[in-house]
């Protein structure tokens, strides 16, 4: 296996997807949509990388628009009307809305395939969050029943920390966790989950590895933010932190300067280099920063690039935390 390809995990082992994926949320979570001229040559641009035997992840969810309705699927339904080819070159991962009752689960799971238009099968189903009201083996165990009845390929999960991934997959084979990474979100519990999906052959599919865009190289001050950024709500993003904060994206942007990278790719690169098992999930509406958040795959951090890289790490500390000041709230490490 190359720096660009890698396999997935449990019951989708033999499935050959690309190092990086791609997640489509910002396409539709936004006050103005990406039209779909620009966001299907977006999605076409980084499946066109991959040779024919590999398939590109695609991350959406049931719930991907500021109305919490189901514009994410409807847009991609669209995409796959008129790009029939690639519904076979793409491995669709879509989230569910919190809840993992039978009822709910069931409830979403058709919707989504309803909302697909039968367009493409739906590869790979996981729930938002981990439901603290019901034990992971319950929810898995339904998840089993929709799989066996051909409703989706495999069974994913999301913010699920180490303990509750295992006991997970003691019910039932995993495919992927997906959790969040980047360099200024890899605390303790991620290391864990990390080499607990490598021991257990469980793919993670590393969300936000720009760090909600920070490391994308277009924010400076609070300001850079519109007034109805998502972000603005993050307290990393606060103003009494995002300053401070600043300081690991400027030193991380200037080891990227003299590799001749961008901060998107070096960041993406390192987390990449965790582990073979784990696959970056970039975000992009536009085709041309989709190409260059791929060409991470083409950079190879050294010995001594990746001990610089840990040594900005630990020596610039992140103000605020990953949401909104509230783990528990957020339902973070379920």
């Amino acid at each position: 296996m190359n720096n660009k390809l890698t396999t997935l995990g449990g019951t989708a082992s033999d499935v050959t997807v690309g190092k990086i994926a791609h997640g489509l949320m910002r396409m539709t979570w936004t006050a103005v949509p990406t039209p779909d001229e620009v966001a299907f040559e977006a999605i076409k641009a980084g499946v066109d990388t991959l040779p024919p035997d590999a398939k590109m992840i695609l991350n959406s969810g049931e719930f991907y628009a500021t109305d919490g309705s189901t514009a994410n699927l409807d847009l991609l339904a669209r995409f796959y009307e008129k790009y029939p080819d690639y519904a076979k070159k793409t491995f669709l991962s879509v989230k569910g809305k919190v809840g993992s009752s039978p009822e709910n689960l069931r409830r979403s799971v058709d919707l989504i395939n309803e909302k697909l238009r039968g367009t493409k099968k739906l590869d790979l189903y996981e729930s938002a969050r981990v439901d603290p009201s019901l034990p992971i083996e319950e929810a898995i165990q339904t998840l089993v029943v929709l799989k066996n009845e051909g409703k989706f390929g495999h069974i994913g999960m999301s913010e699920s920390k180490a303990e509750t991934l295992r006991r997970a997959n003691a019910v039932h084979p995993i495919a992927a966790v997906e959790i969040e990474v980047s360099p200024w979100s890899y605390e303790s519990e991620t290391k864990k989950v990390i080499a607990t999906a490598k021991e257990l052959n469980i793919a993670v599919v590393a969300y936000s590895p720009l760090g909600q865009g920070i490391f994308a190289g277009t924010i400076s001050k609070p300001e850079d933010l519109s007034a109805d950024d998502y972000r603005r709500k993050f307290t990393r993003f606060k103003e009494e932190n995002i300053n401070h904060n600043l300081t690991i994206v400027n030193a991380l942007s200037q080891l990227a300067n003299k590799k001749g990278v961008t901060p998107a790719q070096l960041s993406i690169s390192w987390v990449s280099s965790l582990g073979q098992h784990v696959i970056p999930l970039h975000g992009s509406s536009q085709c041309k920063r989709t190409l260059e958040n791929l060409g991470a795959s083409d950079i190879k951090l050294s010995a001594e690039e990746l001990k610089e890289i840990h040594e900005i790490l630990v020596n610039h500390e992140v103000k605020g935390d990953r949401y909104f000041g509230d783990d528990k709230a957020a339902m973070l490490w379920g």
